[in-house]
């Protein structure tokens, strides 16, 4: 009825003028004025704060301004009346007042979800994504070194060999890295350790780069080892303190598999930088300490975790922050000594699980295989691709069955597929090597959370890196192991260049060697201790409790345990209900 009142007494012209150039506050307000619409005043500027300038309803003002516009003409060559004009202007703004309600009707929906978000959410998902970022680039200024072997002997003019200390001396100081980083992130929280330690990855990969001579070489891989030592335990702790429970296996597959893809990441740049310049390998080490300043800056954003937080305001409660973490360390030793034992024990299989099935298979796909180099490079990173899914799926399902049963069960498949990944000498071998490294790393997915959970709360930042980096020392000469062997399997040698290359049948000792292997990291795991589903909060850790009870009511410690069990027994404890939540 509004509408026939109106049309009786049209306005004059100049009112219903709509300029070209008008943003969105003043087209809200001209339509409102020409339509009252049944969209409120309150809506409409909500409406207008919540608007993303990127949403297509700019384009759809445009097209009404065209529209009007075409009206408009038709109106000065009197194809139509005044009255027509108007009530084509009112229905073309309900459709538009329409389009704005349902907007605003999704722009609500969106707030609710986000409000049932649980809190912290977005918080855990980013110090997971820095922690991932980090150890994918650890790997990746680890692997610039392997890549660039026979340019960096060309340059210093040594031999092959000597360069490969550069390789032997980071995995010497790794242990120490993660002794001096994982101390000092437990005692002084996880966020400037890391910050330091990738800071260190800038200088370390610069001077890399700008190294002169053999020795200076030599040194500077040497630091980079204690640096490389000291990252993987401060993020396994921040990815994974506050993890939720039930994403924890998937979360730990997923940051494991940051080594995976910076193998990736080098080969691609390995290729893009080096020998394209006049500088030959050294721009690959300058891009190498670009990123971490951008990683730095991600998590100098982030707070520390919440867990440390709760830790450090205890100590702090306290009195004495260093003569309570004093204690802490005193009471771990004592109560998890044997465990710290088997941690390093199970860390060495692993790790010779790794190496084993990784060093010296390029070398078996050229000398054995006759394979050519992109053959070798294509087959590298498919099994590189079949690590990664491995890692995440079975570190998920970890979540389900089980650390151990899910470690046990992938290595024995990973053990019946030995054969076809050592003695297949076509192409075929490609799919082969996918699905052994799917099984390779698939055990290893489960490794970051497996620790956590098992490490005892104050220090658990320094056992889970030094248990790592003691046990990757220890696997140090797999390669060299299965290289010795090999000579004693000696096949036709090869003629390259008028030259004889000596071949051997590396597949076989790959073969035996991983077997062993395979069976070591069963045995071991299937007699160890589980503590899935571990709280990993301070209120629920017995060793923080003992300190308090000895400092605070003078009683003295409990009984020493000295079972590798000790975690499990812990996190049964955590598990029972107490008194309060009986009642």
């Amino acid at each position: 009825m509004w509408l026939r009142g109106k049309a009786r007494k049209p306005s004059p012209q100049p009112s219903f003028k709509v300029h070209i150039k008008l943003n969105s506050n003043e087209f809200l307000r001209r339509l409102d004025k020409l339509t009252l619409m049944t969209i409120s005043r309150s809506h409409a500027s909500r409406l207008v704060q919540l608007l993303d300038p990127s949403y297509n309803l700019i384009q759809k003002i445009a097209q009404i301004k065209r529209q009007i516009r075409s009206m408009r003409r038709d109106l000065a060559n009197q194809d139509i009346g005044e009255r027509r004009y108007f009530a084509d202007c009112v229905l073309l703004s309900e459709a538009v007042a329409g389009d704005l309600r349902s907007l605003l009707y999704r722009f609500n929906e969106i707030h609710r979800l986000r409000k049932q978000v649980p809190e912290g959410f977005f918080l855990e998902g980013e110090a997971f994504l820095v922690a991932f970022l980090a150890w994918t680039w650890d790997a990746f200024d680890f692997f610039t070194v392997s890549l660039t072997v026979e340019d960096l002997a060309e340059t210093f003019g040594k031999s092959t060999k000597d360069i490969t200390w550069g390789i032997t001396l980071v995995l010497m100081f790794r242990s120490l890295g993660s002794t001096i980083f994982g101390i000092a992130a437990d005692r002084y929280g996880r966020k400037w350790p890391f910050v330091v330690n990738n800071l260190l990855f800038i200088m370390l990969e610069l001077g890399t780069g700008f190294t002169q001579t053999y020795k200076q070489f030599l040194a500077v891989r040497a630091l980079f080892g204690i640096a490389m030592g000291g990252l993987y335990g401060n993020a396994a702790a921040t990815a994974l303190e506050d993890c939720p429970d039930a994403a924890r296996g998937l979360i730990s597959g997923m940051l494991q598999q940051g080594y995976a893809f910076g193998y990736l990441l080098a080969t691609a740049f390995a290729r893009a930088l080096v020998n394209t310049t006049p500088h030959g390998w050294r721009p690959l080490f300058w891009f190498g300490a670009c990123p971490p300043v951008l990683i730095i800056l991600f998590r100098m954003c982030l707070p520390e975790t919440k867990t440390y937080q709760a830790r450090a305001a205890l100590r702090e409660s306290r009195g004495n922050v260093a003569g309570t973490f004093v204690a802490e360390g005193k009471v771990a030793l004592r109560k998890h000594w044997l465990l710290l034992i088997y941690l390093v024990l199970l860390m060495a299989g692993f790790n010779f699980m790794s190496h084993g099935s990784q060093d010296l298979y390029p070398t078996m796909l050229s000398n054995q295989f006759k394979f050519s180099s992109n053959t070798i490079t294509v087959t590298q990173v498919i099994a590189n691709l079949g690590a990664m899914t491995g890692g995440t799926i079975i570190g998920y399902c970890s979540q389900i069955f089980g650390r151990r049963f899910s470690i046990i069960f992938i290595c024995i498949i990973g053990g019946t597929l030995l054969y076809p990944y050592t003695f297949v000498t076509s192409k075929k071998v490609i799919a082969a090597a996918f699905f052994e490294q799917f099984c390779v790393q698939g055990a290893w997915g489960v490794i970051p959370i497996h620790l956590m959970e098992l490490s005892p709360g104050s220090f658990r930042t320094f056992v889970v890196g030094t248990s790592y980096q003691l046990g990757n020392l220890a696997s140090a000469a797999s390669s060299t192991i299965e290289a010795t062997i090999g000579e004693q399997y000696p096949l036709s040698p090869l003629d390259k260049n008028g030259k004889k290359v000596p071949r051997y049948n590396y597949g076989k000792v790959i073969c035996i060697f991983l077997g062993a292997v395979y069976v070591y990291v069963i045995l071991l795991t299937f007699i160890g201790p589980e503590a899935r589903a571990k709280k990993l909060d301070v209120e629920h850790d017995s060793d923080m409790a003992e300190v308090a009870a000895v400092r605070h009511l003078g009683e003295g410690p409990q009984p020493p345990h000295h079972s590798i069990n000790s975690a499990s027994d812990d996190a049964k404890d955590d598990l029972k209900p107490t008194e309060k939540e009986t009642v």
